[in-house]
């Protein structure tokens, strides 16, 4: 087609975060490897995080590279706090700045209740909750150091938060899971609303049913997805990629005035289908 790229997508998808640098957490597998590949589709220089898995960690830099864009891979554990610290400055060093943060890494630890430890409690909302908390707050530091670049973005930074349709569906045996994603909803509108005022825009996207490696027994089979599916009103199971292109769009210019606001990608989750025959 005449008006599109060679993926068929328009051309100026390939541009729209030219010249920004984007970090991902938790880049090397999953909606983690689809996002930060798909940053650097559309022209950002991209840091792909992982905490175990380089060699994975380096086989998404090798396709960022491919699209003449820079990446490297950065080990860290996002619940550390001296970790995300160095992450981000060296970040800086190597790029010069940082535009897009993406906190993405998350980890379920699943139990009932009366089953689930202190152990299984704490590292999700560690990782999950903690982890998002650090990495927004080093890359706001940096946002507010740099200030608005006109040539590069109309805002001084974006932070993404990865939450899930579990910050408003609660989930029975996974407790910890699901409060961890309830505290990203509350963290992510906090620090919109605190940070909008330095041109920081906050905002969050929550994946439904992905097909990723956290959840493959729910979708493996076609028994298992065929019961997945009763949950989803659009009849299919979402893709890594699905979220890329929202969290690429969300962070890109043309999402300027979004700012606090939730993206649902969920093939219709949040819309509760068990009503759609009566309530």
């Amino acid at each position: 087609m005449e008006n599109s790229g060679s993926d068929g997508r328009p051309p100026f998808a390939h541009q729209l975060l030219k010249g920004q640098k984007a970090l991902v957490t938790g880049a090397n597998s999953g909606i983690g490897k689809a996002t930060a590949i798909g940053l650097g589709r559309v022209g950002a220089d991209v840091v792909v995080n992982y905490v175990a898995g380089r060699d994975a960690a380096e086989e998404v830099v090798r396709e960022i590279e491919s699209f003449g864009v820079r990446a490297y891979a950065h080990e860290a554990d996002v619940s550390r706090e001296d970790e995300v610290a160095d992450m981000v400055s060296r970040m800086v060093g190597e790029f010069g700045t940082i535009d897009v943060m993406v906190a993405n890494a998350g980890l379920q630890r699943d139990a009932a209740l009366v089953d689930m430890t202190l152990e299984q409690w704490q590292k999700v909302l560690d990782v999950n909750l903690t982890g998002q908390f650090l990495c927004a707050r080093e890359a706001a530091k940096e946002f507010m150091r740099r200030g608005v670049v006109p040539e590069v973005s109309r805002s001084a930074g974006k932070i993404v938060c990865m939450s899930s349709v579990h910050q408003i569906i609660p989930w029975s045996g996974h407790v910890n899971y699901a409060s961890s994603k309830g505290g990203v909803q509350m963290l992510m509108g906090t620090l919109a609303q605190e940070l909008a005022p330095y041109r920081i825009r906050v905002n969050a996207v929550a994946p439904g049913a992905i097909r990723t490696p956290i959840n493959r027994s729910a979708w493996d089979t076609p028994e298992a997805e065929a019961d997945l599916l009763r949950l989803i009103p659009y009849r299919r199971v979402g893709d890594p990629e699905d979220i890329a292109n929202v969290v690429a769009a969300l962070a890109s210019d043309l999402f300027d005035y979004v700012v606090g606001t939730t993206i649902y990608v969920d093939g219709g989750m949040t819309l509760f289908p068990g009503f759609a025959t009566g309530g």
